[in-house]
């Protein structure tokens, strides 16, 4: 996915299931970071980027890892609440990113190694945007039955 329609899915998932804006933003910011982590094609080459892409950057389990290891110490290093929301609210929004970029190729599970995934559009073509759209109508829908 391009990274508008991650930073719009994202975004309205985090800010419906919270009703704040700071969560909501902390998840935007996440939205990008496995891609952010990658660096770009102009950076590192083309050859070298796309050898990278949806590697390590892409592997929920490590998202998981650190979300386990931010939730398990939360009483001993994090007196903010605020800052422990933002630090939990941008490692989901990672791996939302993970999770929307499994509908449009292949994404890392078990291993980052071993990648699975549908591809139900393009990335960057008209299908995706309707599909971002129809998940977005989707979860204001869901959010307004709750």
């Amino acid at each position: 996915m391009k990274w508008i329609s991650h930073i719009a899915l994202t975004g309205t998932i985090a800010y419906a299931a919270t009703q704040d804006p700071l969560p909501a933003a902390a998840a935007c910011v996440g939205a990008i970071l496995p891609d952010k982590i990658e660096g770009t094609p102009g950076s590192v080459g083309w050859r070298t980027w796309r050898s990278r892409h949806r590697g390590w950057s892409h592997w929920p389990l490590l998202y998981l890892a650190l979300l386990g290891a931010l939730t398990h110490s939360a009483g001993y290093f994090f007196y903010d609440a605020a800052f422990f929301s933002v630090l939990t609210w941008l490692l989901i929004g990672a791996l939302l990113h993970i999770a929307e970029d499994a509908v449009c190729g292949k994404v890392p599970l078990l291993t980052p190694s071993e990648k699975y995934g549908i591809r139900l559009f393009t990335v960057g073509s008209f299908r995706e945007y309707l599909f971002v759209l129809a998940c977005i109508a989707a979860v204001y829908v869901i959010r307004s039955l709750l």
